[in-house]
């Protein structure tokens, strides 16, 4: 829908409480698997507004139905409230030359403030869906480790009825209309270890893991789609005079094409397989796996989210592949973007900064994609 000049001016009137609200909520710290203190404080906030259907299930998704039948199609609209950093402690926050300077400030606070603020303009007046019913998520689990746990919790619930899917992610000059499905492990490699100098010789669990390393590095991606793998974490050992018993690293392959994953894991269980075979103990365990898409039509959305960025930031997006929470929609053919209502940069850094100046009409991208419904 095209915003009417009530709501455009409900947006201005409320932008300075959008942003005190974003100055609230990006303090408070959200690994991903502990976003309990942030889902608590987003609960509050939807209950103060009147959302009082809102709830938090077992994932900790924070969920505002709105014209939820039980029955009816729904349209899902997310933005996820976890952030890669591990802080306990409130996170740091600076707001300084038209910056809001902050670990996770626009991946993903800033776009979960922008989706927060049109559920409380749809409770405060409150508005019910057309023709559907509607899912406002403020999601967990969607860095790293968490493995799109809430997005996963949000398919595996309501999937079969889920027509649409959106969820709000990063900078608004780009959306994913494309998923890079990822497998993620834990690979340990024990050994008996023993003293350096009286044991000399025996195998080294940490030689042992260079060497299994540079073999898997020397694979080469297959010529389908984009294809990449990474080593992202090693450790292992004791002390300098020990022989190390054991040593372990955190290894994954990306694909947006499943049969680029599919060549991958080949790869990766010959390799494993072949150290096994010379006596290496190895222990494999998979942390993270993020599907890669079917083929879907998400034209329409794509459409409608292009022209609300031009028409509130007024340029055009690109459109590429990522690793959002549209891969789990987008995995069971449902179609599912990911576009972005703020300006920054800096993501999955300590310095991540969003601009002032993008939150406005960020809210506003927001407020015409979910009011579409309305």
């Amino acid at each position: 829908m095209t915003l009417t000049s009530t709501i455009l001016q409900y947006i201005d009137a409320h932008a300075d409480t959008a942003q005190k609200l974003l100055l609230d909520l990006a303090r408070i710290p959200a690994p991903s698997n502990h976003e309990e203190q942030r889902a608590e404080f987003c609960l509050d906030w939807l209950h103060s507004k009147g959302a009082k259907t809102a709830y938090i299930d077992p994932a900790l998704n924070v969920i505002y139905p709105v014209g939820d039948t039980g029955e009816n199609d729904l349209m899902v609209f997310m933005a996820h409230s976890d952030v890669v950093f591990p802080d306990t402690a409130p996170l740091p926050l600076k707001v300084e030359h038209g910056r809001i300077y902050c670990p996770g400030v626009g991946d993903d606070t800033a776009n979960a403030v922008a989706l927060l603020t049109v559920a409380g303009y749809i409770a405060e007046h409150h508005l019910s869906p057309k023709d559907c019913g509607v899912l406002l998520v403020i999601n967990s689990g969607e860095e790293g480790l968490g493995n799109l746990k809430g997005s996963k919790q949000i398919m595996a619930d309501f999937g079969r009825r889920v027509k649409e899917f959106v969820t709000f992610d990063g900078n608004a000059t780009a959306i994913v209309n494309k998923a890079v499905g990822s497998r993620r492990f834990r690979v340990t490699v024990t050994t008996e270890g023993g003293h350096s100098y009286g044991r000399f010789g025996a195998p080294n669990a940490i030689a042992q893991i260079s060497r299994l390393i540079a073999k898997l590095y020397e694979i080469k991606v297959p010529p389908i789609g984009k294809t990449t793998y990474n080593v992202g974490t090693i450790s292992g050992g004791t002390s300098v005079n020990t022989i190390a018993q054991k040593a372990e690293m955190l290894f994954e392959f990306r694909s947006d094409e499943r049969e680029g994953l599919a060549i991958m894991q080949s790869n990766f269980d010959r390799i494993v397989e072949e150290f096994r075979q010379r006596g290496v103990e190895i222990d494999v365990e998979v942390v993270g796996d993020r599907p890669c898409g079917a083929p879907v039509d998400s034209t329409d959305l794509c459409a409608r989210a292009a022209a609300a960025v031009r028409a509130h930031y007024g340029f055009d997006v690109t459109f590429g592949p990522g690793s959002t929470d549209c891969n789990v929609p987008l995995s069971m053919g449902i179609p599912a973007i990911c576009p972005g209502c703020v300006i920054g940069s800096g993501a999955h850094t300590r310095e991540e900064y969003v601009q002032i100046d993008s939150l406005l009409p960020g809210l506003k991208v927001a407020f015409e994609l979910v009011l579409h419904h309305f």
